[in-house]
């Protein structure tokens, strides 16, 4: 795999070799200083080795694109959506740039057949080639500069993999809308982390049930206690939004409330998808 890869890249040197091409395709531009995308595309399992004795991997690049990707989609939402507020544009480059989205982008934009590894890399959230991703941005803002690199990220990967109007309306923190709601209501949620295991693999799972007022609303299996939580505030939310029941009971602990402010309680909540 490390010859062949070394071949690769011998190759890119020369315009007139197809891997050049495929590099020209995928970022479009020549790069001036082809190493820095070998280097971007070395996962930490397949390290190169340098003359002083170092190893060499895309560790560090992952380190700067991430920094340069948060940038680069920060401004592009701010200028994108001019009237919303700070906490709508935080949540919106969290979901261009959480780890499933960029990997989804990686493997479309065929970075997956680039990376070299050798790890596994059919395990349970496997970043590697998001993570090859973010060093790709790193490598094109060492090699050509910040406008270079942040024209790629706008016509390369925004533009043709992150339709952002669907990104909007996609919600990705549930639980945190779910405290959120509660706190507003006054009713108390409760996360409690009922079980772990490991699966055939040897990954652990995590099983989180969430509780409104000690009444139990939904259970969430996952490979870390945060997606646990997710799930479990997923589930809680649309039977909130959908169980009549549940409706009942909820208004009937706010009481209080004239019947015309009672279903308001109702509104706030995100969509289940």
């Amino acid at each position: 795999m490390f010859v062949t890869f070394q071949r690769y890249i011998r190759r890119l040197l020369n315009r007139r070799k197809e891997p050049y091409i495929s590099l020209y395709r995928l970022l479009g531009f020549y790069p001036h200083n082809p190493y820095l995308y070998k280097q971007a595309l070395t996962h930490r399992s397949s390290s190169l080795g340098t003359k002083d004795g170092k190893w060499e991997n895309n560790e560090r690049l992952e380190f700067l694109g991430d920094a340069i990707l948060d940038a680069i989609v920060a401004d592009m939402v701010y200028k994108s959506f001019p009237n919303r507020k700070e906490g709508f544009l935080t949540n919106t480059r969290a979901k261009i740039v959480q780890r499933e989205s960029l990997n989804r982008i990686s493997v479309e934009m065929g970075l997956d057949k680039m990376v070299v590894s050798s790890a596994r890399v059919n395990t349970h959230k496997n970043y590697m080639y998001g993570n090859a991703l973010e060093a790709l941005v790193g490598a094109i803002y060492l090699d050509r500069g910040y406008d270079v690199c942040c024209r790629f990220v706008q016509r390369q990967v925004i533009a043709k993999y992150v339709p952002l109007e669907k990104i909007v309306r996609k919600e990705v923190n549930f639980k945190s809308n779910l405290l959120e709601w509660s706190q507003k209501n006054k009713l108390e949620i409760i996360f409690d982390l009922i079980e772990t295991y490991t699966d055939k693999q040897g990954s652990p799972v995590f099983q989180t049930k969430v509780s409104l007022m000690g009444t139990s609303l939904g259970v969430g299996t996952g490979y870390t206690k945060k997606e646990s939580q997710q799930i479990a505030s997923k589930k809680a939310i649309k039977k909130i939004r959908w169980n009549k029941d549940v409706q009942r009971w909820i208004r009937s602990l706010k009481t209080a409330a004239p019947e015309e402010k009672d279903g308001a309680i109702l509104n706030d909540l995100p969509e289940e998808d």
